[in-house]
Protein backbone atom coordinates (compact mmCIF):
# COMPACT_ATOMS: atom_id res chain seq x y z
CA UNK A 1 0.00 0.00 0.00
CA UNK A 2 2.88 2.19 0.65
CA UNK A 3 3.88 1.86 -2.93
CA UNK A 4 0.61 2.02 -4.46
CA UNK A 5 0.47 5.33 -2.57
CA UNK A 6 3.72 6.76 -4.04
CA UNK A 7 2.98 5.69 -7.12
CA UNK A 8 5.44 2.77 -7.41
CA UNK A 9 5.13 -0.58 -9.53
CA UNK A 10 4.79 -4.21 -7.64
CA UNK A 11 8.80 -4.77 -7.25
CA UNK A 12 9.17 -7.73 -4.08
CA UNK A 13 12.92 -7.53 -5.21
CA UNK A 14 12.76 -3.84 -3.56
CA UNK A 15 12.66 -5.59 -0.06
CA UNK A 16 15.58 -7.26 -0.55
CA UNK A 17 18.17 -5.36 -2.72
CA UNK A 18 21.15 -3.24 -1.52
CA UNK A 19 20.70 0.39 -1.74
CA UNK A 20 23.57 3.08 -1.74
CA UNK A 21 23.11 5.38 0.73
CA UNK A 22 26.98 7.37 0.26
CA UNK A 23 28.51 6.80 -3.39
CA UNK A 24 27.29 4.30 -6.28
CA UNK A 25 24.38 4.73 -8.49
CA UNK A 26 21.04 6.16 -6.77
CA UNK A 27 22.89 7.25 -3.65
CA UNK A 28 20.55 8.65 -1.25
CA UNK A 29 22.36 11.19 -0.54
CA UNK A 30 22.42 12.38 -4.65
CA UNK A 31 25.36 14.74 -4.06
CA UNK A 32 27.57 11.93 -2.99
CA UNK A 33 26.70 9.89 -6.21
CA UNK A 34 30.11 9.76 -8.11
CA UNK A 35 31.85 8.94 -4.51
CA UNK A 36 33.28 5.02 -5.05
CA UNK A 37 35.75 3.15 -2.99
CA UNK A 38 37.29 0.89 -6.00
CA UNK A 39 33.90 1.09 -7.87
CA UNK A 40 31.62 0.03 -4.88
CA UNK A 41 29.85 2.80 -2.58
CA UNK A 42 30.80 4.49 0.52
CA UNK A 43 28.24 2.93 2.35
CA UNK A 44 25.27 1.23 1.71
CA UNK A 45 21.98 -0.09 3.53
CA UNK A 46 23.21 -3.43 4.66
CA UNK A 47 26.20 -1.85 5.60
CA UNK A 48 24.53 0.24 8.32
CA UNK A 49 22.24 -3.04 9.59
CA UNK A 50 25.59 -5.09 10.08
CA UNK A 51 26.79 -2.29 12.37
CA UNK A 52 23.75 -2.35 14.22
CA UNK A 53 22.99 -5.48 14.87
CA UNK A 54 26.89 -6.02 15.80
CA UNK A 55 26.26 -3.28 18.70
CA UNK A 56 22.77 -4.30 19.23
CA UNK A 57 24.07 -7.99 19.76
CA UNK A 58 27.15 -6.50 22.24
CA UNK A 59 24.49 -4.54 24.20
CA UNK A 60 22.47 -7.96 24.55
CA UNK A 61 25.28 -10.19 25.21
CA UNK A 62 26.40 -7.97 27.99
CA UNK A 63 23.03 -7.28 29.99
CA UNK A 64 22.75 -11.14 29.34
CA UNK A 65 26.73 -11.65 30.99
CA UNK A 66 25.23 -9.75 33.87
CA UNK A 67 22.21 -11.57 34.55
CA UNK A 68 23.91 -15.29 34.14
CA UNK A 69 27.28 -14.28 36.63
CA UNK A 70 26.83 -15.71 39.85
CA UNK A 71 25.70 -12.90 42.52
CA UNK A 72 26.59 -11.59 45.52
CA UNK A 73 27.19 -14.04 48.75
CA UNK A 74 23.62 -12.39 50.45
CA UNK A 75 21.26 -13.27 47.79
CA UNK A 76 21.87 -17.40 49.06
CA UNK A 77 21.51 -19.94 46.59
CA UNK A 78 19.33 -17.20 44.56
CA UNK A 79 22.54 -15.71 43.31
CA UNK A 80 23.37 -19.06 40.78
CA UNK A 81 20.31 -18.20 39.41
CA UNK A 82 20.11 -16.81 36.15
CA UNK A 83 17.61 -13.31 36.47
CA UNK A 84 15.76 -12.29 33.32
CA UNK A 85 14.15 -13.99 30.16
CA UNK A 86 16.84 -12.51 27.75
CA UNK A 87 19.68 -13.86 29.97
CA UNK A 88 17.79 -17.27 30.94
CA UNK A 89 16.65 -17.79 27.01
CA UNK A 90 20.75 -17.00 25.92
CA UNK A 91 22.31 -19.28 28.51
CA UNK A 92 19.73 -22.52 27.66
CA UNK A 93 20.84 -21.72 23.83
CA UNK A 94 24.16 -21.24 24.58
CA UNK A 95 24.58 -25.17 26.79
CA UNK A 96 22.67 -26.23 24.03
CA UNK A 97 24.70 -25.76 21.55
CA UNK A 98 27.70 -26.52 23.43
CA UNK A 99 27.19 -29.44 25.37
CA UNK A 100 24.68 -31.46 22.05
CA UNK A 101 26.32 -30.13 19.25
CA UNK A 102 30.22 -28.77 19.89
CA UNK A 103 31.21 -30.69 21.87
CA UNK A 104 30.40 -34.17 20.51
CA UNK A 105 32.12 -32.62 16.88
CA UNK A 106 35.26 -30.90 18.38
CA UNK A 107 35.85 -32.93 21.65
CA UNK A 108 38.56 -31.23 23.93
CA UNK A 109 38.82 -28.27 22.08
CA UNK A 110 35.56 -27.27 22.49
CA UNK A 111 36.45 -24.03 24.63
CA UNK A 112 39.22 -22.97 22.70
CA UNK A 113 36.58 -22.48 19.42
CA UNK A 114 33.06 -22.25 21.27
CA UNK A 115 33.88 -17.98 21.75
CA UNK A 116 33.93 -18.05 17.37
CA UNK A 117 31.17 -20.24 17.23
CA UNK A 118 28.64 -18.77 19.33
CA UNK A 119 29.69 -15.08 17.96
CA UNK A 120 29.03 -16.63 14.61
CA UNK A 121 25.64 -18.15 15.19
CA UNK A 122 24.66 -15.34 17.35
CA UNK A 123 25.39 -12.30 15.51
CA UNK A 124 23.51 -14.44 11.94
CA UNK A 125 20.74 -14.44 14.08
CA UNK A 126 20.78 -11.33 14.80
CA UNK A 127 20.81 -10.63 11.53
CA UNK A 128 18.13 -12.62 10.36
CA UNK A 129 15.72 -11.59 12.92
CA UNK A 130 16.03 -7.65 12.13
CA UNK A 131 15.15 -8.23 8.49
CA UNK A 132 11.57 -9.48 9.90
CA UNK A 133 11.34 -6.18 11.35
CA UNK A 134 9.75 -3.84 8.85
CA UNK A 135 12.06 -1.17 9.20
CA UNK A 136 12.10 -0.07 5.50
CA UNK A 137 8.64 0.09 5.05
CA UNK A 138 8.33 2.64 8.49
CA UNK A 139 11.17 4.95 6.09
CA UNK A 140 9.76 4.69 2.83
CA UNK A 141 6.32 5.54 4.72
CA UNK A 142 8.24 8.44 6.50
CA UNK A 143 9.88 9.49 3.25
CA UNK A 144 6.81 9.99 1.56
CA UNK A 145 5.86 13.13 3.51
CA UNK A 146 9.28 15.07 2.44
CA UNK A 147 9.24 13.82 -1.47
CA UNK A 148 11.12 10.28 -1.22
CA UNK A 149 9.35 7.42 -1.37
CA UNK A 150 12.38 5.44 -1.53
CA UNK A 151 14.32 6.85 2.08
CA UNK A 152 15.84 4.15 4.20
CA UNK A 153 19.13 4.39 6.05
CA UNK A 154 18.71 1.09 7.86
CA UNK A 155 17.07 -2.29 7.59
CA UNK A 156 16.13 -5.11 5.24
CA UNK A 157 18.27 -8.61 5.66
CA UNK A 158 21.95 -7.98 5.49
CA UNK A 159 22.13 -12.17 5.57
CA UNK A 160 20.22 -11.79 2.39
CA UNK A 161 23.51 -10.21 0.90
CA UNK A 162 25.54 -12.85 -0.78
CA UNK A 163 28.98 -10.45 -0.28
CA UNK A 164 27.93 -10.20 3.49
CA UNK A 165 27.44 -14.28 3.48
CA UNK A 166 30.44 -14.39 1.28
CA UNK A 167 32.38 -12.63 4.27
CA UNK A 168 31.33 -14.50 6.64
CA UNK A 169 31.73 -17.69 4.82
CA UNK A 170 35.78 -16.47 4.30
CA UNK A 171 36.20 -15.89 7.83
CA UNK A 172 35.38 -19.27 8.34
CA UNK A 173 37.64 -21.06 5.63
CA UNK A 174 40.58 -18.91 7.28
CA UNK A 175 39.71 -20.62 10.89
CA UNK A 176 39.09 -23.80 9.61
CA UNK A 177 42.52 -24.11 7.43
CA UNK A 178 44.27 -22.19 10.35
CA UNK A 179 43.01 -24.65 12.68
CA UNK A 180 44.52 -27.75 10.10
CA UNK A 181 47.69 -26.32 9.69
CA UNK A 182 48.36 -26.09 13.45
CA UNK A 183 46.55 -29.45 14.39
CA UNK A 184 48.40 -31.29 11.87
CA UNK A 185 51.07 -29.71 10.70
CA UNK A 186 52.01 -28.53 7.17
CA UNK A 187 52.52 -32.09 6.30
CA UNK A 188 49.31 -33.62 7.86
CA UNK A 189 47.30 -31.56 6.25
CA UNK A 190 48.76 -32.05 2.51
CA UNK A 191 48.49 -35.94 3.91
CA UNK A 192 44.61 -35.36 4.76
CA UNK A 193 44.50 -33.64 0.90
CA UNK A 194 43.98 -37.62 -0.40
CA UNK A 195 41.29 -37.64 1.80
CA UNK A 196 42.15 -41.49 2.88
CA UNK A 197 42.76 -42.64 -0.59
CA UNK A 198 45.83 -44.98 -1.65
CA UNK A 199 48.85 -42.19 -2.79
CA UNK A 200 48.77 -43.85 -6.58
CA UNK A 201 45.10 -41.35 -6.30
CA UNK A 202 46.61 -38.30 -5.53
CA UNK A 203 46.72 -37.11 -9.04
CA UNK A 204 43.02 -37.65 -8.70
CA UNK A 205 41.78 -37.31 -5.23
CA UNK A 206 44.36 -33.92 -4.36
CA UNK A 207 42.38 -31.78 -7.04
CA UNK A 208 39.08 -32.98 -5.85
CA UNK A 209 39.52 -32.00 -2.12
CA UNK A 210 41.50 -28.74 -2.77
CA UNK A 211 38.03 -27.93 -4.51
CA UNK A 212 36.09 -29.34 -2.11
CA UNK A 213 38.27 -26.56 0.03
CA UNK A 214 36.94 -23.92 -0.93
CA UNK A 215 33.41 -25.46 -2.26
CA UNK A 216 32.69 -26.48 1.76
CA UNK A 217 32.11 -22.55 2.80
CA UNK A 218 30.78 -21.09 -0.53
CA UNK A 219 28.03 -23.55 -0.45
CA UNK A 220 27.90 -21.81 3.26
CA UNK A 221 27.50 -18.69 2.10
CA UNK A 222 24.81 -19.26 -1.08
CA UNK A 223 22.58 -21.76 1.65
CA UNK A 224 22.12 -18.80 3.64
CA UNK A 225 22.07 -15.91 1.06
CA UNK A 226 19.68 -17.60 -0.86
CA UNK A 227 16.81 -18.76 1.84
CA UNK A 228 17.23 -14.95 3.57
CA UNK A 229 16.18 -14.17 -0.01
CA UNK A 230 14.07 -16.59 -0.99
CA UNK A 231 11.80 -16.36 2.32
CA UNK A 232 12.07 -12.84 2.16
CA UNK A 233 10.51 -12.68 -1.69
CA UNK A 234 8.22 -14.78 -0.85
CA UNK A 235 6.73 -12.61 1.85
CA UNK A 236 7.11 -9.84 -0.36
CA UNK A 237 5.44 -10.95 -3.14
CA UNK A 238 2.10 -11.87 -1.14
CA UNK A 239 1.54 -9.11 0.70
CA UNK A 240 2.03 -6.76 -3.13
CA UNK A 241 -1.41 -8.97 -4.30
CA UNK A 242 -3.12 -6.80 -2.84
CA UNK A 243 -1.56 -4.20 -4.87
CA UNK A 244 -1.59 -6.19 -8.16
CA UNK A 245 -5.60 -6.94 -7.21
CA UNK A 246 -6.06 -3.12 -6.99
CA UNK A 247 -4.90 -2.42 -9.76
CA UNK A 248 -7.02 -5.08 -11.71
CA UNK A 249 -9.94 -5.44 -9.98
CA UNK A 250 -10.44 -2.13 -7.79
CA UNK A 251 -10.97 -1.95 -4.69
CA UNK A 252 -13.58 -4.21 -4.20
CA UNK A 253 -11.52 -7.46 -5.33
CA UNK A 254 -8.34 -6.13 -3.91
CA UNK A 255 -10.26 -6.49 -0.36
CA UNK A 256 -10.65 -10.04 -0.73
CA UNK A 257 -7.24 -10.59 -2.17
CA UNK A 258 -5.78 -8.58 0.43
CA UNK A 259 -7.24 -10.99 3.66
CA UNK A 260 -6.04 -14.36 1.98
CA UNK A 261 -2.47 -12.59 1.51
CA UNK A 262 -2.26 -11.26 5.09
CA UNK A 263 -3.22 -14.87 6.21
CA UNK A 264 -0.45 -16.70 4.05
CA UNK A 265 1.88 -13.15 5.24
CA UNK A 266 1.24 -14.12 8.34
CA UNK A 267 1.92 -18.02 8.18
CA UNK A 268 4.75 -17.34 5.98
CA UNK A 269 6.14 -15.20 8.94
CA UNK A 270 6.09 -17.38 11.15
CA UNK A 271 8.41 -19.72 8.78
CA UNK A 272 10.63 -17.27 8.34
CA UNK A 273 11.28 -17.08 11.97
CA UNK A 274 11.97 -20.59 12.56
CA UNK A 275 14.12 -20.40 9.23
CA UNK A 276 16.35 -17.43 11.18
CA UNK A 277 17.13 -19.72 14.07
CA UNK A 278 17.85 -22.74 12.05
CA UNK A 279 20.12 -21.28 9.09
CA UNK A 280 21.89 -19.72 12.06
CA UNK A 281 22.44 -22.94 13.79
CA UNK A 282 23.45 -24.76 10.52
CA UNK A 283 25.86 -21.79 9.32
CA UNK A 284 27.40 -22.08 12.88
CA UNK A 285 27.62 -26.19 13.47
CA UNK A 286 28.47 -26.89 9.67
CA UNK A 287 31.73 -24.30 10.69
CA UNK A 288 32.41 -26.76 13.52
CA UNK A 289 31.79 -29.70 11.28
CA UNK A 290 34.73 -28.42 9.23
CA UNK A 291 36.51 -27.28 11.71
CA UNK A 292 36.52 -31.38 13.12
CA UNK A 293 37.31 -32.92 10.05
CA UNK A 294 40.89 -31.27 10.39
CA UNK A 295 41.58 -32.68 13.68
CA UNK A 296 43.60 -35.91 14.90
CA UNK A 297 41.38 -38.55 15.11
CA UNK A 298 44.16 -41.73 15.54
CA UNK A 299 43.74 -41.32 18.92
CA UNK A 300 40.38 -41.34 19.10
CA UNK A 301 40.38 -44.22 17.04
CA UNK A 302 43.16 -46.31 18.89
CA UNK A 303 41.04 -46.46 21.84
CA UNK A 304 38.05 -46.64 20.62
CA UNK A 305 37.07 -49.94 22.54
CA UNK A 306 38.79 -48.80 25.45
CA UNK A 307 36.57 -48.52 28.25
CA UNK A 308 36.08 -44.66 29.68
CA UNK A 309 36.51 -44.24 33.35
CA UNK A 310 34.58 -41.47 34.69
CA UNK A 311 36.50 -39.16 37.70
CA UNK A 312 34.98 -39.24 40.72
Amino acid sequence: MFALAAGSKPNPLGHVLDQNIVGGDHALIHATEGWTVFGSPILTLHMVTLVAAALLLVWVMKKAAAAIETGPDGTGHDRYLTAGRVGQLVEVISLYLRDQIVKPVLGEKTNKYLPYLLTLFFFVLMNNLLGLIPLLDLQHLAGMFFGNSHFAVIGGTATGNLAVTGALALISFVVIQVHGLRELGFAGWAHHLLGGAPVFLAPLMIPVEIASMFIKPAALAIRLFANMMAGHMLLATLTLFGMMAYHGAGAWGAAGVSILSIAFAVAISFLELFVAFLQAFIFMFLTAVFIGQLSHHGHEEHHGHEPVTEPA
